[in-house]
């Protein structure tokens, strides 16, 4: 197609893989991209999406404690309690 590039050269021209390409015009980064069935095809011309800005993860929530379903001493030193 004239004024159209194929994956491949795509990524051949901005240094990334072929899925990674595929992946950009997924999510609709490559601007006038346009899919042929399964095929995607770019505008000749087209410059390499830059990343996004990603916000900072905040810190991970703490595990909190799994109750103890059985105790190993109540089995190794049993009580009155246990018998």
């Amino acid at each position: 197609m004239n004024g159209y590039i194929s994956v491949r050269e795509a990524a051949e021209r901005w240094d990334i893989s072929i899925r990674q390409v595929q992946k950009l015009c997924n999510e609709g980064r490559v601007k006038e991209a346009v899919q042929f069935a399964s095929v995607w095809v770019i505008p000749e011309g087209t410059e390499k999406p830059t990343r996004t800005a990603r916000s900072k993860p905040g810190p991970r929530p703490k595990a909190k404690a799994k109750p103890k379903t059985w105790e190993a001493d109540s089995i190794l030193n049993p009580t009155e309690e246990h018998q």
